[in-house]
């Protein structure tokens, strides 16, 4: 199955959320392996941050960051953020040496090893140690680490939790701090409620010119127009050149004898499959899953669409919704057992149940390869594809880099002139706004940039693009002013119609509210102005309400009787009006039993804000006392989003 693929990663990271779940007190490290500082003053140059002498550099983070996310992919905008969290884990690991030292609390050897022993209990064998060539193959086999690497994290790791219990020691949970929280969680009421939305009524409001020149009038300073430019353009287009671009036969027959390697095909098989999960059952369990799987099996050989069964029956959560299908696979892809009957099989055929160490397995073959190397008519039209694109790359780029140093000798010269030389196409880009796409050139940030700083009559160096390479020349200017109603008339139009929609859905909300403070049952009130009511399920503050948010937005239910009716309120942007339509108290047995779990989770609460308290407090003071210091340039640098 594809799952046992990824079995010995899935494994390493049970075995680190292990040592996370031992390293409770750690709460601002992380496990990937903290190095020591290096030996680097306060005067070095490429310090982002010094800490009692010892610099922390761009290349540490880097480390820490290539160590921590190795096989993550981590979105460009989020790096820079990554980046902070790992920096300030290195700057924390040493302040807390460094308080340690101060105070003289010490982590023995002793404590070193009973932590080891828990986290590694292979290690020894009838207490005594395993050595220390198969106790470094024990800790990289299980961590990925090396025994100096994993031992820091293990001292640090022991280290944090004494300051934990030193920083938490007295902190305690009151009887009624739990019979709050139980409370919190565990009270219900039952709503009725008429949501009025301003975004359903903006298509009713419909403005007359004099209420819009009022309104604009009000409100002018709101509708600046700000500088537009367009521009006069030539543009060696890629597709242009793709058209243009021809292929000798010879070429293609040569580059299929280079890469011939890359065209032999193994014996492979396209498989579908139904699991039944075992890892972690009992025997009798096991013997009843595989009770089920023969029956499933014998439905399938019978006539039954092996598709449909796997969606019905298959535990394979990556398979399952594709009717078990795997795609192909080749040899040592997939368990041995699992192997030896894929590929026993003839295509079409259903195997019998088939037993993995994870699983029992029903096998059907789509298709069957035999191992070949494609011919040149069945690759033709890639290698086709990928000579064409290679051309067109080395063409464009030679072109790009002529363009460039034409424009290098005067770039006050005429734009068509450029163009004819080097038969670019020509055309206009109409006038854009500083964030807006330069027409159909696209939003390239370089072009952007390169509009908005072009002086009248300058041509830009190639500028990249989707469509290949442009270069631009300022054409007009129309400098950023304050808006007349024809120019900003849809801006106007589209705020007056929000805010106007906001005001009448709260005269609405209001008239409802004052109709139920009469006598008015809330369902009559708002038949009587076009809207409707509704009722929740009963909900805790923790519940969301489907066209209304979070329940915790209606707090004040909670405190109101029932039968009782809230005044309007804005909830998300929506106008509301409920009434309390039942109430359930808590069960005294319930709140008993959740007592404990409860006193825990509020007492973890508070020692986590505690220790967090206790790290911004030490940071600030190795400050004030000059010994943590950051070099400002160096860390923007470093935390910056890459650029485009």
């Amino acid at each position: 199955m594809l799952k046992n693929l990824s079995q010995s990663k899935t494994a390493v990271r049970i075995f680190l959320g292990g040592i996370l779940v031992l390293i409770s007190g750690a709460m601002v490290l992380t496990m990937a392996p903290i190095s020591p500082l290096g030996n680097s003053t306060t005067g070095s140059a490429d310090a982002i941050a010094t800490v009692g002498g010892q610099s922390i550099t761009a290349v540490d983070v880097r480390q820490q960051y290539d160590q921590q996310t190795q096989g993550q992919t981590i979105p460009p905008v989020l790096q820079g953020l990554y980046m902070r969290q790992i920096l300030d884990q290195l700057i924390f690991k040493h302040l807390l040496d460094m308080e340690a030292d101060r105070l003289g609390i010490q982590v023995t050897p002793e404590e070193t090893t009973a932590r080891i022993k828990q986290l590694i209990p292979t290690a020894f064998v009838g207490g005594n140690w395993i050595g220390a060539e198969r106790y470094a193959q024990e800790v990289q086999l299980r961590t990925g680490m090396s025994v100096p690497q994993f031992e820091d994290v293990v001292r640090t790791s022991v280290l944090t939790e004494k300051f934990k219990d030193l920083v938490t020691d007295g902190i305690s949970v009151s009887p009624q701090e739990i019979e709050q929280r139980y409370r919190w969680q565990n009270e219900k009421v039952e709503l009725d409620y008429v949501a009025i939305k301003p975004s359903d009524l903006e298509s009713t409001i419909n403005p007359s010119d004099a209420e819009l020149s009022a309104y604009f009038a009000k409100n002018q300073s709101k509708y600046q127009v700000p500088e537009r430019r367009s521009a006069k353009y030539a543009l060696l287009d890629l597709d242009q050149l793709k058209k243009n671009t021809r292929v000798s036969d010879a070429d293609i027959q040569a580059y299929y004898q280079r890469h011939l390697n890359d065209y032999k095909v193994e014996n492979r098989v396209h498989a579908e499959q139904i699991v039944f999960n075992t890892l972690g059952k009992t025997d009798a369990e096991v013997a009843l899953i595989k009770q089920q799987a023969q029956k499933v099996d014998d439905q399938a050989k019978h006539g039954a669409k092996f598709e449909d069964l796997a969606k019905k029956y298959s535990e394979d959560t990556n398979t399952k919704a594709k009717g078990g299908d795997i795609g192909w696979i080749v040899a040592g892809q997939t368990a041995p057992s699992f192997e030896k009957a894929a590929f026993a099989l003839p295509k079409g055929g259903i195997s019998d149940v088939v037993q993995t160490p994870y699983s029992f397995d029903i096998i059907k073959v789509v298709e069957k390869e035999d191992a070949h190397t494609k011919s040149l008519a069945e690759v033709r039209d890639s290698i086709v594809t990928t000579l064409t694109q290679e051309k067109v790359n080395d063409e464009q780029s030679g072109l790009s880099d002529k363009i460039a140093a034409a424009v290098r000798q005067s770039n006050r010269q005429s734009i068509d002139a450029i163009a004819k030389e080097f038969n670019l196409q020509t055309g206009e880009t109409p006038l854009v706004g500083v964030t807006g796409p330069v027409g159909d050139l696209g939003n390239a940030p370089q072009l952007q940039e390169a509009l908005f700083s072009l002086r009248q009559g300058e041509l830009s160096q190639p500028i990249s693009i989707d469509r290949g390479y442009v270069i631009i020349s300022v054409d007009k200017i129309v400098a950023g002013h304050q808006g007349t109603l024809a120019e900003v008339r849809d801006r106007v139009v589209a705020d007056y119609r929000k805010q106007k929609a906001q005001d009448l859905a709260e005269q609405k909300a209001e008239e409802l509210a004052k109709r139920v403070r009469a006598g008015d049952s809330l369902d009559k009130a708002a038949k009587a102005l076009g809207v409707s009511a509704k009722s929740t399920d009963p909900i805790t503050r923790t519940s969301q309400i489907a066209d209304l948010g979070p329940a915790k937005d209606l707090e004040a239910a909670f405190n109101m009787n029932v039968g009782q009716a809230s005044a309007s309120v804005l909830v998300s942007g929506n106008w509301v009006v409920y009434q309390v339509k039942s109430k359930q108290g808590v069960n005294p047995a319930d709140f008993a039993k959740a007592a404990n779990d409860l006193r825990q989770q509020i007492l973890q609460e508070k020692q986590s804000v505690a220790f967090e308290a206790f790290h911004d407090a030490l940071q600030k003071r190795y400050e004030q006392e000059g010994k943590l210091a950051f070099n400002q340039d160096n860390l923007k640098n470093l935390i910056s989003p890459p650029s485009s």
